[in-house]
């Protein structure tokens, strides 16, 4: 049973009650502590609904330029530190640049979902490269 409301919910109420409320009743001083608040908790609830499902798709696209298999055991940390050894030594067999770059440039951009979204629509065409 989910308990209501969910954290998410809690973290986006919060962050309303500061810019919609608060912040006009703050003085001018006080506001841009208001603002960085308000946005850390907006932070914060994409945090909580997206960092799942982001963890579980980087771990997918991770294994799968490694070679490991669905079912290895390897947390997501050790998996990413195999991944940069074998980046930093051109080491990925069976994958051409452009599906580590695509693949890469996914991680990316969920991270971007959470800590600054409207930049997640990043495709890295800016880089002479194909997304």
């Amino acid at each position: 049973m989910q308990y209501r409301p969910t954290a998410a919910e809690l973290l986006h109420d919060i962050s309303a009650l500061l810019s919609d409320e608060v912040l006009d009743q703050v003085s001018v001083a006080v506001q841009h502590k208001v603002r960085v608040a308000a946005n850390i908790a907006q932070i914060l609830e994409r945090e909580v609904t997206l960092a799942g499902p982001n963890a579980d798709r980087e771990l997918a696209i991770t294994r799968g330029l490694l070679g490991v298999p669905a079912g290895d055991p390897a947390p997501l940390a050790e998996l990413r530190a195999r991944l940069a050894d074998s980046l930093r030594a051109g080491d990925l067999p069976g994958h051409n640049d452009d599906e580590v770059w695509n693949a890469l440039v996914q991680i990316a951009k969920d991270d971007l979902a959470i800590s600054k979204p409207g930049h997640d629509g990043w495709t890295g065409d800016d880089w002479g490269r194909q997304s």
